[in-house]
């Protein structure tokens, strides 16, 4: 927290000083969670510099997950789950630099993986060449319908334009590649267009209760997509995509980032969304900006997880949102790895033996767990920072408040205080607890 380590350093050299405590994080009724992290089980998946396949670009032998292995789906097959997640070679150094690669790995607890030596998804000499090469296959989410068919939706990355694709298998090994999910729609006007991560609409199934499959919202398939907003689309027949637009053509914008939460850089779908009894619930990755516009309880740039929950009827429709993370970087490994500024990025969520199973990637560099037994987990996110109010008094007056200005500003009415009044003290006492939240 580049703010708060400014004021702090300043408060120090004053002899002022600010507290910080963590406060609970009760969850509401519609929302998902709490999750939990199973204690000394994380990170569940990590790079592995033995698993070596032959690449069909290259024409030789490749350390297909030498350097990181994160942003994972999940789902449940024959009785076990299934973990699809996101690796890396080492061709090149840099986010978004190497060749990228879907992995699999199968457990029966959720946490002891078994993973298979080669990968399920990569860039081939197959129709798919020209999204896919040299970026690779990226940032899986997977859905399945009733009769058992797994829809993956995923990104192809050329190193140009990033789009979102679409293959389908019956084992999670096999996969047929069907291309762009919106190059067919409106003409093919978004044949080209930047665009990433897409959520499914799932619901408990009718035949197996312990089960979550595809389902229809007012008679077509229907899924949340985007990175930096979300918007949605309607199929026919999960494959070809349209995107909701306005009446002048352009995409319907559902969610935005909100300047001074956690989400106020991006917001980007998580896993497959969930109705519920309450409404179609999202699980959604937020950004946090830098500057005047962030959340300052939470470092910049720091990626946590949110929830939004749309109407049953008008899918459109968000009709409640956390304004707070319920998931967000706590441990040290998810601070440290390509992304050292903090990341839980959620895109794995699957219904096992009873328990909900979230899987996320950490800092772009491992992949992790957390769980919420609906019968037993208490409904709390993970804890979020408060600061006391800071008051600069003479007599107990409150004088400036830290979370309601500006650190330049501050420091500077801080100095011309003690210029002014170089007989007085600066006097700190704690006034009251403020939410730091930038105006």
């Amino acid at each position: 927290m580049r703010h708060t380590l400014l004021l702090l350093a300043f408060f120090a050299f004053c002899g002022i000083s600010a507290s910080a405590e963590l406060k609970k994080n009760p969850l509401p009724d519609w929302a998902m969670g709490g999750f939990a992290r199973p204690e000394g089980v994380n990170p569940v998946i990590a790079p592995n510099k033995e698993s070596v396949f032959d690449c069909p670009m290259q024409k030789r032998p490749i350390k297909w997950e030498e350097s990181d292995t994160f942003n994972p789906a999940a789902t449940v097959y024959k009785n076990k789950l299934c973990v699809l997640y996101r690796a890396e070679d080492n061709t090149f150094q840099g986010v978004g630099s190497r060749t990228s690669r879907l992995g699999l790995a199968e457990t029966e607890d959720g946490v002891k993986m078994k993973r298979y030596p080669s990968p399920v998804m990569f860039p081939a000499e197959d129709s798919n060449k020209e999204f896919e090469w040299t970026g690779g296959c990226e940032d899986p989410r997977l859905a399945q319908t009733e009769d058992g068919l797994f829809v993956l939706t995923y990104t192809s990355w050329n190193k140009k334009i990033a789009r979102l694709c679409v293959a389908t298998s019956r084992d999670l090994r096999t996969w047929q590649k069907h291309g762009p999910a919106f190059k067919n729609a409106s003409g093919g006007k978004y044949a080209n267009m930047f665009c990433k991560s897409a959520a499914i609409v799932c619901a408990q199934s009718k035949k197996d209760p312990s089960k979550f499959a595809i389902s229809k919202v007012n008679g077509k398939y229907f899924m949340y997509w985007g990175e930096a907003r979300i918007f949605a689309a309607t199929s026919d027949d999960l494959i070809n995509w349209q995107p909701v637009e306005n009446p002048n053509g352009s995409l319907k914008e559902l969610i935005a980032p909100r300047r001074g939460y956690f989400d106020s850089s991006l917001t980007e779908v998580g896993p497959a969304a969930i109705k519920t009894k309450n409404g179609i619930l999202v699980l959604y990755n937020g950004k946090n900006s830098s500057g005047k516009d962030a959340d300052r309880r939470f470092a910049e740039g720091t990626y946590a997880a949110g929830q939004v929950l749309f109407d049953l009827e008008d899918p459109l429709k968000p009709i409640a949102r956390l304004d707070v993370p319920f998931f967000r970087p706590m441990a040290d490994f998810e601070r440290k790895g390509q992304y050292a500024q903090g990341t839980v990025f959620i895109e794995g969520l699957a219904f096992y033996k009873g328990k909900w199973f979230m899987y996320y990637g950490c800092a772009d560099s491992l992949v992790g767990v957390a769980v919420f037994d609906p019968q037993k987990s208490e409904k709390f996110g993970d804890p979020i920072p408060e600061y006391e109010g800071v008051a600069i008094s003479e007599n107990g007056e409150l004088l400036w408040d830290f979370a309601k200005i500006e650190p330049a500003a501050l420091n500077a009415k801080l100095a011309k205080f003690a210029k002014e009044n170089p007989e007085k003290p600066l006097e700190v006492s704690v006034a009251k607890k403020v939410p730091l939240k930038a105006l």
